[in-house]
């Protein structure tokens, strides 16, 4: 048990997620009580196998828990056998208009689909592709994107709005449920996230289906998260979400570590080092701003969920270390003092606590993986 994770119930901490039924993309549960999971999306060419599976690995390593690939031609979903068998998490195939795609996609081995039924063509071609994903045990999301509504929608509407969207997504989940095909998760995604976080409210009182949520073509890497994190979190608050995607014109591996952080700050999910740390000013001891920025490269692999404070000065250093497992709280003539599990254990030099503070939260960690191994399964 982490410093943090005292038997003292908060009610102000609890978020009351919206019920709804379970589906699974591979292995991997969605909705009902399983935790939120995490995905990103490639942006390699999916025909080339051998980048797309590296950059699969590196979202793997940043703890992804499904990875979606674009399949827009005959390549991508011939390549796609070979990504899903060297990949360690789920993979969904991203499918638009072509339904032989989707088939083919499936009989490649993709957990989910990513498509929506009313644009792949007749009635037959839908209950092909439904019938190959019941087949191979795979899923399906319907993505509907504000930026792409149907002509009919936009004509009857006039514009993107909540109710255009939500339309949409019944339309296309009537298409499955028609066919007696029930796995299946929705998004209603927008770049407004006032839009999107309309849209997913109505959605959740009309459906009972998992949610995946996110605010679309968000934007670059700062300004993206900020967006995200204000949509996406004013949804996970209200409890509405089973699946997040953090959408960054940047690294994908920034989507996994920002989704990760929107839902450690919200206390749904718990997964590697939560480090608190001062804005720092005059009063500080040491430069906090470079410690800081240190640990968090030097620490980044640890997945175990634990506390670090950071604190320049003994104003709000003791009081923040006393809810931390470890920390550290700048003092005078170049040291400070180093807690673990919230009590002053001994000073450490300025110049080494970076070596120092690192090698305490590796101990650490090791140590609760250690002692809680299957709660610390559950618990990411």
């Amino acid at each position: 048990m982490t410093a943090q994770d005292h038997t003292r119930v908060r009610p102000w901490r609890m978020i009351d997620r919206r019920k709804c039924r379970q589906i699974h993309v591979g292995p991997v549960a969605v909705g009902g009580d399983a935790p939120i999971s995490v995905q990103s999306m490639t942006n390699t060419l999916t025909a080339d196998a051998a980048a797309t599976i590296d950059q699969v690995r590196r979202l793997e390593e940043a703890g992804a828990d499904i990875v979606r690939v674009s399949c827009p031609d005959e390549a991508s979903t011939a390549a796609l056998k070979t990504i899903v068998k060297a990949a360690k998490v789920p993979i969904v195939a991203d499918i638009h208009f072509h339904y032989r795609r989707g088939v083919e996609a499936a009989e490649a081995g993709a957990a989910c689909l990513r498509i929506n039924p009313g644009n792949i063509g007749s009635a037959a071609r839908v209950r092909e592709v439904i019938q190959a994903a019941r087949d191979h045990g795979c899923s399906m999301r319907i993505g509907v994107n504000a930026g792409s509504l149907e002509p009919h929608l936009l004509e009857k509407y006039g514009e993107p709005c909540p109710e255009a969207m939500v339309e949409s997504a019944l339309d296309h989940a009537k298409i499955l449920q028609d066919n007696d095909f029930h796995e299946f998760k929705i998004s209603v995604k927008g770049s407004d996230p006032f839009l999107a976080v309309a849209a997913y409210q109505m959605l959740a009182e009309a459906i009972d289906c998992p949610l995946h949520v996110g605010v679309t073509e968000a934007g670059g890497l700062r300004t993206g998260t900020i967006k995200s994190a204000i949509g996406m979190g004013s949804l996970l608050w209200a409890g509405i979400g089973d699946t997040i995607r953090v959408s960054l014109a940047a690294d994908p591996v920034e989507e996994v570590k920002a989704g990760f952080d929107i839902l450690k700050s919200l206390g749904l999910r718990h997964r590697g080092v939560n480090i608190i740390a001062c804005p720092s000013c005059a009063r500080q001891g040491f430069n906090v701003i470079d410690t800081v920025a240190k640990l968090e490269e030097r620490l980044a692999h640890i997945s175990t969920s634990m506390s670090l404070s950071i604190i320049g000065c003994v104003v709000n250093g003791p009081g923040e270390a006393l809810m931390t497992d470890v920390g550290f709280t700048g003092g005078g003539k170049g040291a400070g003092m180093v807690y673990l599990a919230g009590k002053p254990d001994h000073k450490m030099d300025n110049e080494r606590m970076v070596d120092h503070i690192v090698g305490l939260v590796e101990a650490k960690a090791a140590e609760i993986e250690a002692a809680n191994p299957a709660t610390l399964a559950a618990a990411e």
